[in-house]
């Protein structure tokens, strides 16, 4: 089944919730990022899904809702904070109390799709009343975004708020658009455990009409890191349902928490989602159900969006007297899609050494029709962190089993880079500590692995005077987090090389090699434009909650520049090759220095940077990587450390690569031919301007300028130093 059949399945499930009631004063809007305001009522809208009766206990619903005919009802599940607003103050402090009631005049409907087999006159979709039966906290979730918040927050500008980056944090009006933000900074009064509660609550609505062709829907399983996810939902929902209604959304799951827990009690997710779709199913490639859309979590100083998932495990097992963790369903196999969403491409390298003699580390992986991310898991334990003196945090890649690390040189040296931090965050935030299934090698949790396959590596100078501790002269300690054992393991590192040259690289040593070390897989061949793309790194939220997060996207667009001199040796007969790649996976502060693969999970650039907007906006799915082909060298010299000259070659200046990452046009050494333009008649009437007149007096002036210029064949001198990028 492909992607347009499991849109139509999913469909069959999400609806629009409006809420509407009397509001003299303008306050319901409150923390919402829309809504309508009109003679003293106010509508507000979320999405919301349809639960077949497999879902839920009709017996339960029957005596909540009071009344006998269960079979011709149905329940809606939503988020809580549309309905909140519109609470009697007696259910809004205590949920439990009985059956929760709505203000006066206060009004819930449903919009369904049109052929849902609801009566239409026009055949056009319907609202259908609806009325609020339950509100239901999910405690396992609430707490796990509450621990989240806590450890990744830090100093007041690195602050995390509930919200949509999209709406500004000004003064709330009564335009249909207002801020939907709520602060969290650690110290501060706003109660954590109480916004995390609020965000997680969920609301469960009786609609009376029922729908016996629904679909056989199917729980997902424990979801992994990079898979495929759909959510359907309603942004702006209200503000026109013709535009907006039902709109798709796909990406994958970017991450779980907790990270190591059987019992998933949030889901990071690689989607695009705007205001108006918390609410909204997502489901699997598998027409499974994955849980809820919430809103999101927001960074402060970067507007970086977190998409949050509720499990359906978790809110099932929250209302566990009327929802079923399983469908109802005898046999559950038929509602398992065998189809392929997700092509697993073609393997690039046939061999673990590439004709040039260069090491191509290649890991066994299976084969299969079925959609796989073994590949991709399996990069994934080639990815570290990096910590600077338990401050600040970056990604690094594993390239041999002797514990060489490459990431970026904007880590150890910032100031080359016009940088303060790795990431937006500022010194003052708190120190790492070492968690519940992390160790470090100097810890009494180390000693279940045998400690005698722990070694240092020495390793040598060069023969020639090429000194590898003499490129690092801070007393920063390094430590490095491996992720390919459970528990964590941290290192202690060392610096062997800083490139000097354009590129933005370091390599570091790990002081002791652990067993078992997962170097990645590399392909040196360009990649095609739109192939899959997926980024791995540790971005954006504390790496001591996380394993590295994945992001999946598509090369975009690859830029060329002439091949250096140094690497023709592995480039004969080439005259150009890829200098940088650009993709449309989203790549957040702290992903620096991790890599970009394709689907065979084999490394095709390092991430590098990303772009921000003038106000200091980090733009996610702009970003730019550098591709293995430029980094042939790196991986030469990890073939056996010893020869040192690969590295040396990086260090000479580069013209045509300093222009592409600076992202500055080509130099040219020779302008072409003036352009002559003709000469317009200037109006006589200085104090009135015709039509065409203004044109005509940057055309004159412009050849003013071209005058002054050097004449043809005569180029001025070119400046010595490229002009840093303003992105």
């Amino acid at each position: 089944m492909g992607l347009p059949e499991t849109v139509d399945f999913a469909r069959n499930f999400s609806v629009l919730v409006r809420v509407q009631g009397p509001d003299p004063k303008g306050l319901k809007m409150r923390n919402h990022a829309f809504h309508q305001y009109q003679s003293g009522k106010t509508t507000l809208s979320a999405s919301g899904m349809l639960l077949p009766d497999t879902l839920y206990n009709t017996e339960v619903a029957k005596r909540i809702w009071g009344t006998d005919n269960g079979r011709s009802s149905m329940l809606v599940m939503t988020v809580a904070s549309v309905i909140e607003p519109f609470l009697t103050i007696q259910h809004r402090g205590n949920l439990s109390e009985g059956l929760p009631e709505l203000i006066p005049g206060a009004e819930i409907d449903i919009l369904v799709e049109e052929n849902m087999g609801v009566n239409s006159n026009d055949g056009a979709c319907s609202w259908l009343t609806a009325r609020l039966l339950k509100m239901v906290d999910v405690p396992i979730s609430s707490l796990a975004l509450q621990s989240l918040v806590e450890v990744s927050s830090g100093s007041q500008e690195n602050g995390w708020e509930f919200g949509w980056s999209l709406v500004s944090s000004r003064q709330p009006s009564t335009n249909s658009i207002q801020p939907q933000h709520q602060m969290l900074v650690t110290g501060k009064s706003i109660n954590t455990s109480q916004m995390a509660r609020s965000t997680t609550r969920i609301a469960i609505l009786g609609v009376g009409f029922h729908l016996n062709d629904l679909p056989k829907i199917g729980i997902s399983p424990l979801n992994k890191r990079g898979e495929f996810l759909l959510a359907i939902g309603s942004p702006f929902g209200i503000l026109s349902p013709v535009h907006f209604f039902n709109s798709i959304s796909v990406g994958s799951v970017a991450n779980c928490y907790p990270p190591k827990s059987t019992d998933r009690a949030l889901l990071m997710a690689d989607i695009r989602c705007l205001p108006g779709m918390e609410g909204a199913p997502v489901f699997s490639y598998q027409n499974a159900l994955v849980g809820m859309l919430t809103r999101p979590l927001r960074q402060k100083n970067s507007d970086a969006e977190i998409q949050l998932v509720i499990p359906w495990e978790a809110i099932a097992s929250a209302c566990s007297d009327l929802l079923l963790k399983e469908p109802q369903i005898a046999e559950k196999e038929t509602h398992i899609n065998k189809g392929n969403l997700n092509t697993v491409g073609h393997v690039l390298l046939s061999s673990s050494n590439g004709s040039n003699g260069l090491c191509c580390y290649n890991h066994d992986h299976l084969n299969s029709p079925c959609p796989s991310l073994l590949p991709i898991e399996k990069a994934m334990t080639s990815i570290c962190l990096i910590t600077i003196d338990d401050v600040v945090w970056a990604s690094g890649v594993v390239l041999n089993d002797q514990g060489l690390i490459l990431t970026n040189a904007h880590l150890l040296e910032p100031w080359r880079f016009g940088k303060t931090t790795v990431r937006s965050g500022t010194n003052s935030e708190a120190s790492f500590l070492l968690t519940e299934g992390s160790v470090s090698p100097e810890g009494e949790g180390f000693d279940r692995y045998q400690k005698s396959s722990i070694v240092p590596f020495p390793l040598a100078d060069d023969p020639k005077g090429y000194k590898v501790n003499s490129l690092f002269h801070g007393h920063r300690r390094i430590r490095v987090r491996l992720d390919h054992l459970d528990p964590w393991i941290w290192c202690n590192a060392k610096v062997v090389y800083i490139c000097k040259g354009p590129l933005d690289v370091a390599l570091l040593q790990l002081d002791s090699i652990p067993d078992k070390l997962s170097p990645i897989m590399v392909d040196f061949i360009q990649p095609s434009l739109g192939s899959k793309a997926y980024v791995i790194g540790h971005g954006l939220l504390a790496p001591r909650c996380f394993s590295p997060s994945v992001c999946s996207g598509v090369v975009s667009k690859v830029v060329k520049a002439e091949v250096p001199l140094c690497y023709k040796s592995f480039l004969p007969e080439v005259s150009e090759f890829p200098a940088m790649l650009e993709t449309t996976a989203a790549v957040h502060p702290g992903g620096s220095g991790g890599a970009v693969v394709n689907s065979d999970g084999r490394l095709i650039g390092l991430v590098t940077s990303n772009a921000r907007h003038g106000g200091g906006t980090v733009i996610p799915h702009l970003n730019f990587s550098i591709p293995s082909a430029v980094l042939m060298p790196i991986f030469q010299f990890a073939r056996d450390m010893k020869d040192f000259s690969p590295l040396q070659n990086l260090d000479q200046p580069n013209e045509h690569l300093s222009s592409v990452w600076a992202l500055m046009p080509p130099l040219s050494p020779k302008p072409g031919p003036r352009l002559k333009l003709p000469q317009p008649p200037l109006e006589d009437n200085d104090n009135k301007e015709g039509k065409g007149s203004r044109f005509a007096k940057f055309i004159a002036e412009r050849n003013e300028l071209l005058k002054g210029s050097s004449q043809f064949g005569k180029p001025e001198s070119l400046p010595n130093q490229i002009l840093p990028s303003k992105l």
